[in-house]
């Protein structure tokens, strides 16, 4: 459908205020940046004595030259990254499952499980976690990646099932007058179809998985946050937090801007090639590409 079907074209004016609104927002956003790093870069007093601001190098020195320190922000990545990646395949598999039970014809299988896919996703994950890590004795990793992979996987299985609903029941009767039962018309026609037409919401939500590991820094599981705000801040004592902060934020944005990247490339090539199979004549082919 045309945008210009949905609202009228910006005229001139409206064009002018437009760019005039984004220039001042703009200004606004500048001006709050450079506040924030000349208050941070001021030297300020600390128990009686002038402290240089937090850009500078005496502040970045110690750990930054410090190989020690680099491994030891080596092993909080590595952390996150395997309870990440091990909760990722665990939630896809679940979300999978959810997705399977929740699409039942069967009342006594759709409703239980409609009322435990709620229950899991209205939970926190960090009080998922404390409960695992408390009652069943898990571990710290153990209880981070089970948590994470019950949430997310809830979210991913209802994403699955709107997917699914938004197929053409063709895809379906097509499977059950080739001879194949439910069961194998779902698994081998539709959730093929859905996973790839929510592909970019489900990496969406495992880029979320991954920020949520720093949870496991409640649960003494030494991921990236713990081993930086944590393990090293008390080594190398409070001079140098702000510059911890910064190194783990920097870390993070890099991995997450890289996820979310890789979604967005998926969403892109997604549409296109669906809008092309689907062309001018036949738009339900869309959800079959």
């Amino acid at each position: 459908m045309s945008a210009s079907v949905l609202f009228d074209a910006p005229g001139p004016r409206a064009k002018r205020r437009s760019r005039v609104a984004s220039v001042i927002v703009i200004l606004v956003v500048l001006a709050g940046l450079s506040w924030i790093v000349y208050t941070l870069a001021q030297p300020r007093e600390s128990g009686g004595i002038i402290v240089p601001g937090y850009f500078d190098w005496t502040r970045w020195e110690k750990p930054v030259t410090d190989p020690e320190f680099w491994g030891a922000v080596g092993r909080g990545v590595l952390g996150t990254l395997q309870a990440a990646a091990i909760a990722a395949a665990g939630a896809i598999a679940i979300g999978v499952l959810f997705a399977l039970l929740r699409t039942s014809p069967l009342a006594l299988v759709r409703v239980p499980t409609t009322i435990v896919l709620e229950f899991f996703r209205g939970m926190p994950v960090l009080l998922m976690m404390l409960f695992i890590l408390l009652v069943a004795s898990t571990g710290a990793f153990w209880a981070v990646v089970i948590a994470l992979a019950v949430y997310n996987g809830a979210l991913i299985g209802e994403a699955l099932r709107a997917g699914i609903v938004s197929l053409p029941r063709g895809q379906r009767e097509a499977g059950l007058s080739l001879g194949l039962t439910r069961l194998q018309t779902k698994l081998q026609i539709e959730f093929p179809q859905a996973f790839r037409q929510m592909l970019p919401i489900i990496v969406a939500q495992l880029v979320v998985l991954l920020k949520d590991t720093s949870l496991g820094y409640i649960v003494g599981y030494n991921e990236l946050i713990r081993t930086t705000m944590n393990n090293l801040s008390s080594f190398y004592g409070n001079r140098y937090l702000i510059t911890l902060f910064i190194i783990t934020l920097v870390i993070y944005l890099a991995i997450n801007l890289s996820l979310s990247w890789v979604a967005r490339r998926l969403a892109r090539r997604r549409s296109p090639k669906a809008l092309k199979a689907a062309g001018p004549e036949n738009p339900e082919n869309a959800a079959t590409e």
